[in-house]
């Protein structure tokens, strides 16, 4: 009687223990489905849509460079006997810069001067006898070949002593100089840096919203920055009939300098070109992290009832962090601004702060 007792007592504890585990069991599968549906949400970060009313005035950067740069070379090989003006220097076109020895240049010279006059003077000789029916029209025509030769011979000779004496190709100022008194220098050898400062270009990317305004020979305000109290305007000397990869366009502005030519090659410039339209009027803006990969994609996600959605959009102005949208969302739409690089059309998201 006894063990018939132990007996019950040991399978109602067993089923308590296996009834604990089995309730245990469900809960944890409860927990863990609860779980694994909010892990497969994507935490991203959104913000509204707006119209405001902002500056549509257009401001693009880019650095001053010399109108013209040049590098002037060696034409002629030779020792450097004399150098004639230092870094700094301001310099005409056509001024001698530095003296080259070129020896063997000059007895080429001096023999084609040699080779010149003879044929001057055998050419004079039969010219006088073939009047006298000394020499034949064919002696006569080839003397007068030799002769011609001799010149041209003579001329070549002039041009090559002339190079040998290196001068400024433009008006400008010596940037670097590259050589030193005695050095030997071959043909293309680099000899001085020439820059031109009196006018500057400034090189900026518009958007292609205001490029389309432009027209080359516009005066535009132009400003460098470590010059705030100077204004400067440019006048549009190019726009690229071409857009880059993010839809802007490079223009260059040429920039007379000031009489004081405070404007460097190298500074940091400003270029501002004013809004072609009304500035009161409001417009749509989106944050510019809201597009998907660049600008250029069109590509925003908003959220609607907890998912994703993909947006095909028409952009239009760029106003630094954020973007114009003409068409595609309305105001007041939530735009996913952080978190993309995870989506596809209709993800479930849930949005943190």
């Amino acid at each position: 009687m006894k063990k018939i007792i132990i007996s019950l007592v040991t399978i109602t504890i067993i089923g308590g223990i296996v009834y604990i585990l089995n309730t245990n069991k469900t809960k944890n599968d409860q927990e863990t489905a609860i779980v694994s549906q909010k892990s497969a949400t994507i935490s991203v970060r959104a913000e509204k849509a707006q119209t405001k009313k902002i500056d549509a005035n257009y401001k693009a950067n880019g650095n001053f460079v010399p109108e013209q740069e040049v590098m002037v070379s060696a034409e002629t090989p030779g020792r450097i006997m004399k150098i004639l003006v230092e870094e700094g220097s301001r310099v005409k076109k056509g001024q001698t810069l530095a003296i080259v020895n070129a020896d063997q240049i000059n007895i080429q010279l001096q023999n084609a001067e040699s080779a010149y006059a003879t044929a001057k003077a055998d050419a004079a000789r039969f010219e006088s006898a073939f009047t006298t029916g000394g020499v034949t029209q064919q002696q006569l025509d080839q003397i007068r070949l030799v002769l011609k030769n001799a010149e041209a011979n003579l001329n070549s000779a002039k041009i090559t002593a002339n190079d040998a004496n290196v001068k400024a190709p433009i008006d400008g100022i010596i940037n670097k100089k590259h050589i030193e008194q005695g050095t030997f220098v071959g043909p293309g050898a680099p000899l001085f840096e020439l820059v031109n400062v009196n006018k500057l270009k400034l090189r900026v990317n518009v958007d292609e919203s205001h490029v389309a305004n432009l027209t080359e020979g516009d005066n535009i305000k132009v400003k460098a920055s470590v010059l705030p109290n100077d204004t400067f305007y440019g006048k549009i000397s190019f726009i690229a009939p071409k857009a880059d990869a993010a839809l802007n366009f490079p223009v260059d502005l040429i920039i007379e300098n000031n009489k004081n030519a405070k404007l460097r090659a190298g500074m940091y410039g400003s270029a501002y070109f004013q809004a072609d339209q009304d500035t009161n009027t409001p417009i749509l803006l989106v944050p510019r992290n809201a597009f998907v990969g660049s600008v250029s994609s069109n590509l925003i996600y908003v959220v609607q009832d907890e998912k994703a959605v993909g947006k095909k959009v028409v952009s239009g102005r760029n106003f630094g962090d954020f973007v114009e949208v003409l068409e595609g969302i309305q105001e007041g739409d939530l735009v996913i601004t952080s978190g993309q690089i995870n989506l596809v059309d209709n993800s479930p998201v849930s949005i943190i702060n």
